[in-house]
């Protein structure tokens, strides 16, 4: 199944992709739908991207996020971390982003010069954790998951590197990350570590990587976060990005004003923002 937030009667609405049309829930969005399940109201309305809205917008914590997980994105940034390099790790890296960076599959990326000059691209698969648990063993850790929807982790380099090579700082600027298009059930997708996963900017391809790339396998990801950490339904958990970043281009390049970028799964679907410059200084 495909779960959706769409705008409806002046509201967000959670549903459910159903073929042409959207099956309305009866919940507040679709937080409360994983939390505790919802039933149709038997209201369908038909389908149309203008209407869909971020899948998830209300979190109990930060974003969860994973770095350095595809290894050639991990060697193609060595040398250019402006001396903050690090050893390859044995273990997932993992770090949070602020929840007022999501905005909708189609909404413009907020682009301020004066906030930063280097704003890069990161294709990611993110999943929506579906049951609570701690010290997840490996073998049970794709149960606690509930589905898998895409995300763009746009990045300020220069606000990593100035901020001690720490990436909170340099991945929370508001109105930055967009998500969806909407939340695959785990059942639908499958392996997840058989997706196909693309970033363009302008029609270009700048990163193509199976998830079967991954230096740590999702179940391993949500087995380690999950040691001595609980893990509670709606968390979202970013898994990496792959080779192809624009800070480690030779030469580097960044968005800008007016660039169309589009993230995109062959079994889940298709992110596509504008980069529009506003005011956030």
């Amino acid at each position: 199944m495909r779960y959706v937030m769409v705008e409806h009667a002046g509201r967000e609405r959670p549903g459910v992709l159903d073929g042409d049309s959207v099956l309305l829930l009866e919940a507040t969005d679709l937080t409360a739908v994983i939390a505790t399940g919802a039933v149709p109201t038997g209201e369908k309305i038909p389908f149309s991207e203008g209407l869909l809205r971020p899948p998830l917008r209300r979190f109990r914590r930060d974003i969860l996020c994973t770095g350095w997980n595809y290894w050639d994105h991990f060697e193609e940034s060595q040398g250019k971390r402006e001396g903050q390099d690090v050893d390859r790790p044995k273990h997932p890296t993992f770090f949070t982003k602020g929840p007022d960076v999501v905005i909708g599959p189609y909404d413009d990326i907020a682009w301020d010069p004066a906030i930063s000059v280097k704003w890069d691209y990161e294709a990611e698969v993110a999943l929506v954790i579906g049951k609570t648990g701690r010290s997840i063993p490996v073998d049970q850790a794709l149960d606690h998951v509930w589905g898998y929807t895409l995300a763009n982790d746009v990045s300020q380099r220069d606000l990593q590197r100035a901020h001690g090579g720490q990436w909170l700082k340099g991945k929370s600027i508001d109105a930055t990350m967009p998500l969806g298009p909407w939340i695959v059930t785990a059942d639908e997708l499958g392996d997840p570590q058989d997706v196909q996963l693309q970033c363009l900017v302008n029609g270009e391809v700048r990163q193509d990587a199976s998830t079967r790339q991954m230096a740590f396998d999702i179940a391993t990801l949500i087995s380690e976060l999950s040691f001595g950490m609980t893990l509670r339904p709606g968390d979202l958990l970013l898994t990496g990005t792959p080779a192809g970043i624009g800070n480690a281009r030779e030469p580097q390049v960044f968005l800008q004003e007016g660039d169309v970028v589009v993230t995109r799964a062959d079994k889940i679907g298709e992110l596509r923002n504008t980069v529009v410059r506003q005011v956030l200084s």
